[in-house]
């Protein structure tokens, strides 16, 4: 307090709120954000009028705060971050704050407004969650993906934007896979496309891609595909195993759009739907009895 005093003595135009936040961000338990809706909450919930910029009435504010957190704290949060999302909230206008005592059409009015919010809330967490596990399912797919080449023999390469990602066991997508790409494949055209498939299986001491893989949870299977046909026109020779991996669910949709004419050109490369459950069922024998493209070949199903 005695450092915002002093501060304060400076007179230095638009500084209280910027030093606010981040004294909030140092000492969540101290110090409360200052900014317009923090202001317009606290106007909403208390009924008092605060000047954004002022440090007398950033300190009269807090004080307010630092009561009203103390008293519902079983609501709240030990330090102001649960207050703070509630005032901005609030000051945002994402819902009204509650009427006064005894005007009973105000309370039910605002009890049926906030329950509107939380339902939205709900919808809204509902698709994050949905993010998140299409997200976490296309990782998993990639892992079983890369510890399935591995045991066959195969060097493997994960998706340049992918590598940092986790893999679910504390490690990352790429963790024993190569650094780099063959040569061959960095120096054509289409190269940096190829960087991007989900995941490649590399024939080791030979610089040639055996298989390619494009993971395919929800999204259209254009992009892969379009990969696709970079890595064909950048590798001499064929591929041996090109392969769109879904859900069980999602054959006939592949296979629906497989049938546009924007597609034509891939009917000589023998692409292949491996479904998820195929791979799940069959990943633990094929790594322990298998080698080569043989079993993948085995699971997979002609698209073309």
């Amino acid at each position: 307090m005695a450092a915002i005093r002093a501060l304060d003595a400076r007179k230095v135009k638009g500084l209280g709120p910027a030093a606010a936040n981040l004294l909030y961000f140092l000492h969540p338990i101290l110090a409360l954000p200052f900014n317009t809706a923090i202001v317009n909450g606290v106007s909403a919930l208390t009924g008092s009028k605060v000047k954004l910029g002022r440090w007398d009435e950033y300190l009269a504010m807090r004080e307010r705060a630092l009561a009203l957190n103390a008293a519902h704290r079983d609501l709240l949060s030990n330090d102001l971050g649960a207050l703070a999302g509630l005032l901005y909230d609030l000051g945002t206008e994402r819902y009204p704050a509650p009427p006064p005592s005894g005007d009973a059409g105000a309370a039910e009015r605002w009890r049926k407004s906030l329950e509107a919010v939380r339902e939205a809330s709900a919808r809204e967490q509902a698709k994050l969650e949905a993010i998140r596990s299409e997200e976490r399912t296309h990782s998993e797919i990639q892992v079983w993906l890369r510890e399935l080449g591995r045991a066959l023999g195969f060097d493997v390469w994960i998706a340049a934007n992918d590598r940092g990602r986790p893999d679910g066991s504390g490690g990352r997508l790429d963790d024993g896979c190569v650094d780099a790409l063959p040569s061959p494949l960095t120096i054509l055209p289409g190269s940096d496309a190829v960087r991007l498939i989900d995941v490649l299986w590399l024939e080791r001491g030979a610089a040639r891609v055996a298989a390619a893989f494009e993971v395919e949870h929800t999204t259209s299977i254009l992009s892969g595909i379009v990969r696709m046909l970079d890595l064909a026109s950048a590798q001499e020779g064929a591929v041996p195993g090109l392969f769109l991996v879904a859900p069980d669910g999602r054959e006939d949709e592949v296979r629906a759009q497989l049938k546009r004419p924007a597609f034509a050109a891939i009917a000589s490369m023998r692409v292949r739907y491996l479904a998820y459950g195929e791979l799940e069922r069959n990943r633990s024998s094929m790594a322990r009895f298998g080698s080569g493209l043989k079993p993948i070949d085995a699971i997979a199903r002609d698209l073309t």
